[in-house]
């Protein structure tokens, strides 16, 4: 029964023209569009050395980790620098930033940097992600710092050289790459930030397909629910078994989408293309549970349904940088909570994180958040459902 239904649901969701339009048409436009639109942006807005400030008191000067960091990337014989970095006092600092003679300045107050800016723009985020980078990395070396020392007592050698166990944790983080990876200058572009929020829109139009699943299952919905309720199979099978087909729909559209840019936009997508794809994946998952969730609370029809599906995904990536990256941060600066909920803020966050961090930290906690958020809404679809009763059928 399970397979049957399967199949049955795969054919139902092709035959469905407006469906596959949203699912596999729209996107593959949109991709056209956005690379007609931003074709010719890399040449003429490529990222340029970034001018900042930073006030240099005694908790800057004290942390090697800030100041290795900052001057290997403001380094001028260092060919894909990032930054052009003035170390001055705060009043100094604060009258650059007037003048726009930088785009912000940095204080270390208890080893912990707060960035002060007048705009919003690109190079602010970039200015905001490498300083938070960085003092992931600094947290990590000081861990590893008390974590020698620690098995140096524990071993009964009381005279520690704590200024060799730094360098050596210095070394080891080194070697271990958790540095930040300066390649914005080779991949990052605008372009690439609107594919990025494209990638999102895709995944969570799942939710469409969600919502087309449950719908034909409800009693209250369609012919085929009513079927189904007084039908002597478990409710449950039929339930999984529809919406496994719509995932496995969403995948194909999300495949389509990744083929045509990738051989027909030329689309580089740089050396994590298989991490890519299983981001990709997970905020399907993400998205096709939103479309549960609408489907299952929501008592109307399916056209309203799917017109807050189309409401929160263009809503979601619109606050993650769809029609400007500034909004990401403004949101990320003043309301975090928000994007920290925001779905399409996870995937794009994400794939942001393959670009700027050689580390997959903030990757793996972007998918994690994902899954949660799946479960989640997957958890209350179900007791929603479980409470659903009719008088008649």
């Amino acid at each position: 029964m399970f397979i049957h239904n399967f199949k049955y649901s795969l054919k139902t969701l092709f035959r469905n023209k407006e469906l596959i339009f949203w699912t596999f048409a729209f996107p593959i436009i949109l991709a056209t569009f956005f690379n007609m639109a931003f074709s010719d942006i890399e040449n003429s807005e490529k990222l340029d050395i970034i001018n900042i400030a930073i006030i240099q008191n005694d908790d800057f000067d004290n942390n090697e980790v800030f100041k290795s960091a900052f001057e290997e990337m403001s380094d001028k014989n260092n060919k894909d620098r990032l930054f052009e970095t003035k170390y001055t006092t705060k009043e100094e600092a604060q009258k650059l930033l007037e003048e726009e003679k930088v785009v912000g300045y940095m204080e270390l107050i208890d080893n912990k940097p707060k960035l002060t800016f007048i705009a919003s723009g690109i190079n602010e985020t970039i200015f905001k992600y490498v300083s938070e980078e960085i003092m992931q990395t600094s947290n990590i070396i000081n861990n590893l710092t008390e974590e020698e020392i620690q098995n140096q007592i524990m071993t009964g050698n009381f005279n520690v050289d704590y200024e060799s166990i730094y360098n050596k944790v210095i070394e080891i983080t080194t070697e271990e790459n958790v540095k930040l990876k300066n390649i914005s200058s080779d991949n990052l572009s605008y372009t690439m930030i609107e594919f990025y929020t494209l990638i999102a829109m895709v995944c969570l139009y799942g939710g469409i397909l969600g919502t087309v699943s449950i719908n034909q299952n409800l009693a209250n919905m369609s012919n085929q629910g009513k079927r189904v309720s007084v039908a002597p199979t478990t409710k449950g099978k039929v339930i999984l078994s529809s919406v496994l087909a719509s995932y496995i729909t969403q995948l194909i559209g999300v495949a389509l989408l990744f083929i045509y840019t990738i051989f027909v936009l030329n689309v580089d997508y740089g050396n994590n293309l298989g991490l890519i794809i299983i981001l990709a994946m997970v905020g399907s998952l993400a998205g096709l549970s939103l479309g549960v969730l609408v489907a299952t609370i929501i008592k109307s029809n399916e056209n309203v349904k799917t017109g807050i599906i189309i409401s929160i995904t263009m809503l979601g990536c619109f606050l993650s940088g769809m029609m400007g990256i500034t909004m990401k941060y403004i949101i990320d600066k003043n309301i975090p909570i928000i994007n920290k909920l925001n779905p399409a803020n996870m995937i794009t966050d994400g794939l942001y994180s393959l670009y700027y961090y050689e580390t997959l930290d903030r990757f793996i906690f972007n998918v994690i958040s994902l899954l949660i958020f799946a479960f989640v809404l997957i958890i209350f679809s179900y007791i929603s459902l479980r409470r659903q009763k009719y008088d008649s059928v």
